[in-house]
């Protein structure tokens, strides 16, 4: 039976950059389909924030710019600016349809990011 899942990743950049946001957001979305093993027809949707440090760029032009990707709906907004919290930082959350379990979902953090969710960082099911 097929479900709606979420898979989430984020990354940090070091500085409000557009070709660096472009790079990282790329880097982050290869590394959640690679470890998942998703493909663009079975995402649902994808929902991209970043903290309020960055825009000088949409995230998703470098989702877009992917061959089999165009067709792909894509939400870009900005995180809550929550005092303390980690700076130039772009989150990813994909709603695949798949297969696979809760716990088989292998969520992405790099970089700085891997602070987030230090629970989820390196962490493969058996």
């Amino acid at each position: 039976m097929m479900l709606v899942r979420g898979v989430r990743g984020a990354t940090t950049v070091t500085a409000n950059d557009r070709e660096e946001i472009l790079q990282a957001t790329t880097e982050l979305l290869h590394q959640i389909v690679e470890q998942n093993g998703i493909e663009p027809e079975f995402i649902a949707s994808i929902w991209i924030t970043v903290t309020e440090d960055i825009d000088a760029v949409f995230p998703a032009v470098a989702v877009r710019s992917l061959p089999g990707w165009e067709l792909v709906p894509i939400m870009c907004s900005v995180e809550m600016p929550v005092p303390g919290s980690l700076p130039l930082c772009v989150r990813i959350m994909l709603h695949v349809n798949t297969t696979k379990g809760q716990a088989d979902i292998q969520h992405v953090y790099l970089n700085e990011a891997a602070k987030l969710r230090p629970d989820l960082v390196n962490r493969k099911t058996v």
